[in-house]
């Protein structure tokens, strides 16, 4: 009772008393949707309290720029804090957390792509859905309390880690012949060289994800960290496309036709230029099982353009195509940087030209005494300050091309460090103690598996994986459209109240 009198008398201390009309003048932000709620509540509160001054209520314009308010449900909540805890979007910008619903789950997956763990997720986050309206009411500690606000979170990770886990055949680190036959053999009728003279191919490839005839063999590590390795490649140059793409739709919002022409096309272009080409080099690869070097490609695209591509030509016209991409790329560079400033630079001597008087001051607005008015932003253009910007933004842009595309490579680096991790507790502790004929041998081996499974794979694990995610949407994504520069829309409520700490 005393917090609410404390908010309500914290409250009116921000409006104005006005002497003359001996009432109240208050300021403020409010959802448009929420207008017609408004004022019908203020006719309510002016009847109830007999008010001899009736209540008025209208739109005023202002220089200011208004809060960041996005209506979320307990489903997308998790989603949206995740996005405003890098920084709250500025008013009328993309919001990134739409997006992050499916590639924030799917990113997390990619790394932590087992069944059997994604299935003991999926319980876990099943668990805390079902208890949703008992634990809501309760006081939990803060373990509890993060893993309930995120529990949809929770649940999306889950599902994808399922569908990443049957790609990769993984239960436990144990592959299941769920979708068919092998397409591999054993050369003779004895399998007994399965593993030392290897394996032939007798029928169509496995339908779906990888063969489980992969697992053991002399060749799985090095194919499972080309596939994977190369597929964090498709995925980071995909996302930071539809980053670079985001912005563009930004920019068009706000009508903003130089960041379109001198910062979306010219980024658009060396991007792909690169990173663009050599996913298409990959695809290419998968597709006619070629042994090209891309390692090589790559390198002497730059070193030596016009050189024979020799073993490494995957088709026709390449070399042709790489010399045009890399001038490409060397174009976009100064395309970044040198015209936006200059054209800036104009338009603004153009729009002041002349304006050498002074503004008379009236009553109601005084660009002396308020310096932050909108008539006196006129003279805050300097052009060294937004040519270093530009610069600024040009560099980070072509270096984070090359470091963020390398960044995406966790990806691989973690999932195969998830499935090694799983390798070893299946083979050193469940298979080593079952190869025992004591049954208390087998019971502690099943016990410590369990417990290496939960509180390592589940918990470290998954922690890793989830902040590498949250590391690529916040870097390696937003970075490319996302300001993160506004403040958040924070209307009073008695709700809020109990939350609040003294």
């Amino acid at each position: 009772m005393v917090k609410k009198e404390k908010a309500v008398y914290d409250t009116l201390n921000m409006l104005n008393f006005d002497v003359t009309k001996k009432c109240l003048v208050g300021e403020g932000w409010c959802p448009i949707f929420a207008k017609s709620q408004i004022e019908d509540v203020l006719q309510r509160a002016t009847l109830h309290s007999n008010s001899q001054v009736g209540i008025i209520f209208h739109e005023m314009d202002t220089i200011d720029s208004p809060p960041t308010y996005f209506r979320t449900d307990k489903f997308t909540n998790a989603f949206q804090e995740i996005v405003d805890a890098y920084g709250v979007g500025r008013y009328e910008e993309i919001n990134p957390a739409v997006y992050s619903v499916i590639t924030f789950p799917f990113l997390f997956a990619v790394m932590f792509g087992d069944w059997g763990h994604g299935i003991c997720l999926l319980l876990g986050a099943l668990f805390l859905i079902l208890r949703e309206k008992k634990l809501s009411s309760q006081k939990l500690d803060s373990f509890t309390e993060m893993a309930f606000g995120g529990r949809y979170v929770i649940l999306l990770m889950a599902l994808f880690s399922i569908y990443c886990g049957l790609i990769y055949n993984e239960f436990f680190s144990v592959p299941f012949h769920i979708f068919g036959k092998s397409a591999y053999a054993c050369r003779e009728n004895s399998c007994s060289d399965a593993y030392t003279a290897g394996l032939v191919k007798v029928r169509d490839p496995y339908p779906f994800g990888v063969d489980p005839s992969w697992r053991g063999s002399r060749s799985e590590l090095p194919f499972l960290n080309s596939l994977k390795m190369k597929m964090s490649i498709l995925m980071g140059v995909s996302q930071m496309n539809l980053g670079i793409l985001l912005s563009y739709f930004d920019a068009k919002f706000h009508k903003n036709a130089l960041d379109i022409r001198y910062q979306f096309i010219p980024q658009l272009i060396f991007l792909n230029s690169l990173f663009g080409y050599l996913s298409l080099l990959i695809l290419i690869k998968w597709c006619t099982g070629s042994k090209a070097d891309l390692y090589h490609v790559m390198i002497y695209m730059f070193l030596d353009p016009a050189g024979d591509l020799g073993e490494n030509q995957l088709f026709w016209g390449q070399k042709e195509l790489q010399i045009l991409l890399l001038l490409l790329a060397l174009v976009a560079v100064p395309w970044m940087l040198f015209p936006k400033p200059f054209i800036l630079k104009k338009l603004h001597k153009e729009r002041f030209q002349g304006h050498s008087y002074r503004f008379l001051g009236t009553s109601e607005m005084d660009p002396d005494s308020e310096p932050d008015s909108a008539r006196s932003r006129h003279d805050d253009f300097n052009f060294g300050e937004v040519f270093v910007h530009q610069m600024i933004h040009s560099i980070e842009f072509v270096l984070g091309a090359v470091s963020n595309t390398a960044s995406y490579l966790r990806l691989w680096a973690l999932s195969l460090a998830h499935s090694e991790l799983s390798t070893v507790f299946y083979e050193k502790l469940l298979l080593f103690a079952w190869g025992y004929d004591s049954l208390i041998f087998k019971l502690v081996g099943l016990i410590v598996f369990a417990f290496a499974t939960a509180f390592i794979l589940l918990g470290m694990e998954s922690l890793s994986a989830f902040l590498h995610a949250l590391r690529l949407h916040w870097v390696e994504f937003m970075n490319k459209f996302y300001h993160g520069d506004g403040y958040k829309f924070k209307p009073f409520s008695f709700a809020t109240l109990a939350d609040d700490e003294e």
